[in-house]
C-alpha cells in the first residue's frame, strides 16, 4: 500500500488535470505494485478534496457491470465512483463538450433511495426495499489518464481508471420516475440516438441479470469503511450498452420505451 503522502499527491494530480483539462500519468506505470487498493484510496482523496472545495457527495455510480467488460480489463468483478453536485444534468441540458477531454454517453438506471442502505449481506431485496423510485439516466464518462504512458509506452490499467473516479464525469437525468416494483427492471430497454441515428441499445438485465444487483453489491464493497448509501442520494446502477462517443453539435435522444426519454445537445 502507498503511503499517505503519495496518495495524496496523485489524487492533487488527478484534480489538477480535471480541473486544466489534461491527461496523467498512469499511476499504475509510475508506482511498482499500484494495487486497487491503491487506486481506491487514491479515489476517496481525490472525493475528499472536491467536497472541501464545497461541492457534496450526491450518489455513487457502478461500472464494468457486464462480463463482457470485466473479462476485457481482466477483473472479475464491478467498480464503483463518486457523483458529486455539478456533475446533474436535466432532461433538455445544454452541455459544454470544454468541460471533458473525451466525452462518451452510456445509457443505465438510477435508484434514488429512500431509506438508509447498509452492508454487509445487503441484498437486491433490501435495495428495492429502500429504493425510492427508479429513473432514467445516461452517464457521460471521461478519463484524465493517457492510454499509453508517454515515457514508457505502456497501457493504462484499469486500476488508473479506478483511481480517476472509475472515469465519471457527469450525468443527465431524465424520463419518468417509477417505484422500483412497478415494472419488471431486468427487460426496461432503451435505444441511444445521436442525430436520430440509434448507435446503441441494450437491456437492463445485461447489469449482473438485475440492475439492483449492482447497488447491492456497492452497499457490500462500501460496508468495511462504514459507508452506507444514504436516503436522497441517487446511484447509478451500471451501464447495458457500450459507450458512444458525444461532440461538439451532437444531439442524442435516449428511449426507455415507457420509462420515457432523455435528450441533450452537445455545445
Amino acid at each position: 500500500m502507498l503511503d499517505a503522502a503519495t496518495i495524496d499527491t496523485i489524487a492533487h494530480a488527478y484534480d489538477k488535470a480535471e480541473r486544466e483539462r489534461h491527461r496523467i500519468r498512469p499511476p499504475s506505470v509510475q508506482y511498482d505494485g499500484f494495487t486497487i487498493d491503491d487506486a481506491y484510496a487514491v479515489q476517496r482523496r481525490w472525493v475528499e478534496i472536491k467536497v472541501a472545495r464545497g461541492n457534496p457527495i450526491r450518489g455513487r455510480k457502478i461500472g464494468l457491470t457486464s462480463r463482457a467488460m470485466q473479462r476485457q480489463v481482466n477483473i472479475d468483478e464491478p467498480d464503483y465512483g463518486a457523483l458529486l453536485a455539478d456533475m446533474f444534468y436535466g432532461d433538455g441540458a445544454e452541455i459544454p463538450v470544454g468541460r471533458f477531454l473525451q466525452p462518451r454517453l452510456e445509457c443505465e438506471l438510477g435508484f434514488v433511495l429512500g431509506r438508509r442502505l447498509q452492508g454487509p449481506n445487503c441484498t437486491i431485496f433490501d435495495v428495492l426495499n429502500a429504493t425510492d423510485y427508479v429513473v432514467p439516466a445516461a452517464e457521460i464518462v471521461d478519463g484524465r489518464t493517457h492510454r499509453v504512458d508517454p515515457d514508457t509506452g505502456k497501457p493504462r490499467s484499469v486500476l488508473d481508471s479506478i483511481a480517476d473516479n472509475a472515469g465519471n464525469a457527469a450525468l443527465i437525468v431524465g424520463g419518468r420516475p417509477i417505484r422500483p416494483m412497478e415494472v419488471d427492471l431486468r427487460w426496461v430497454g432503451v435505444l441511444c440516438h445521436r442525430n436520430n441515428v440509434i448507435e446503441e441499445s441494450g437491456v437492463a438485465a445485461a447489469v449482473l441479470n438485475h440492475p439492483a444487483n449492482g447497488v447491492a453489491w456497492l452497499a457490500n464493497k462500501l460496508a468495511p469503511f462504514g459507508i452506507a448509501l444514504e436516503p436522497g442520494e441517487f446511484v447509478l446502477g451500471g451501464s447495458f450498452t457500450a459507450m458512444v462517443e458525444a461532440r461538439a453539435g451532437d444531439v442524442f435522444n435516449v428511449d426507455y420505451g415507457p420509462l420515457g426519454t432523455i435528450s441533450a445537445r452537445f455545445v
